[in-house]
């Protein structure tokens, strides 16, 4: 496929990089999803005495970072790895002092990846971040049970048709196996009644996404890098989360609320057990989204949120492990 021009949109870049501004020179950004290299950009242009590491599962648009980022030389380095893959070890590694998280896909996926995660083209039916996943979206259409197709739909995506969409997933497989992303958009619109199918999204975005979700186990993976990208975190380091659905925004905002207490025992504990002691301070009490300009020149933006913590001391709770 041709390479082309970029063209993914950096949410909130002013507000990301106004939140995490470095107080000292040479401090050390990871960028925990650096797709094309947006944020990554901004980062290394406004601050020219930091260092960046991006970490991206798919080696396909970390190629296009690459060229992106080429003039910073070695201010920034590649690693192709999950997120939650990367902090799980941290032995030996320096400590970083700004982490970002843009929970987002790329516009490289819809447009250019060929692995159909977008109901409007007619590719085949993959939706892998890394083409080695094992599972791809074609395996869990045709191979899972109606149950565990509608419990996912259901549990994911939230979608209230998730029983007729299963039903109708599974009758259409037995005649042939759904193998394009087309295909199966329009099995999910002919399974919902008209006037959903003519509401104010396609009727096959909450099921693509659920099914996206399970493919690269999304939610898994956000719950244990927020662990450990806070342990990872320098005192007075600062963490942010750009999330774009309700369960991503979700995890994110009890993961900060439970660390920014002082205490988590429970209330009828007669003493303290836990250690006593916040790991983070909200910098962001309320999440901080687009402004009318930004959604009026990328729609898209609308749904995102952004919360931002800072990690107060080396103390970790192991309650919170």
């Amino acid at each position: 496929m041709a390479d082309k021009e970029f063209v993914h949109y950096s949410i909130m870049k002013n507000e990301i990089c106004s939140f995490l501004e470095p107080t000292a020179p040479g401090q050390l950004f990871i960028d925990c999803t650096m797709g094309e290299g947006g944020h990554s950009y901004e980062f290394l242009s406004r601050f020219p005495d930091i260092r960046l590491i991006g970490l991206d599962a798919d080696p396909a648009i970390q190629v296009k970072a690459r060229k992106r980022l080429a003039s910073f030389g070695d201010r920034v380095q590649f690693v192709n790895t999950y997120f939650d893959e990367y902090f799980e070890d941290q032995i030996g590694r320096e400590k970083p002092d700004r982490i970002l998280m843009d929970l987002g896909i790329s516009i490289f996926h819809y447009e250019e990846s060929g692995r159909g995660f977008t109901f409007s083209k007619d590719e085949p039916l993959d939706m892998r971040i890394n083409p080695e996943n094992p599972l791809s979206a074609e395996i869990l259409v045709n191979e899972y049970s109606e149950k565990d197709l509608a419990d996912l739909i259901y549990k994911y995506g939230e979608e209230r048709y998730s029983r007729r969409i299963a039903q109708a997933i599974v009758r259409e497989r037995a005649g042939e196996r759904i193998a394009s992303a087309f295909r199966l958009a329009e099995i999910i619109s002919s399974s919902v009644p008209s006037a959903y199918r003519h509401g104010r999204i396609h009727p096959a975005t909450r099921s693509f996404q659920a099914i996206r979700i399970v493919v690269n186990n999304e939610l898994e993976r956000l719950q244990s890098a927020l662990r450990n990208a806070v342990r990872a975190l320098n005192p007075g380091g600062l963490i942010a989360v750009i999330t774009f659905h309700s369960l991503e925004d979700r995890i994110v905002k009890h993961f900060f609320r439970d660390l920014n207490r002082d205490c988590i025992c429970p209330p009828e504990q007669p003493r303290c057990v836990c250690g006593g002691a916040r790991v983070l301070d909200l910098v962001t009490r309320k999440p901080v989204v687009p402004g009318s300009e930004e959604i009026a020149e990328n729609p898209p933006s609308r749904s995102s949120k952004l919360r931002v913590a800072r990690r107060v001391s080396d103390f970790w709770r192991e309650a919170d492990v």
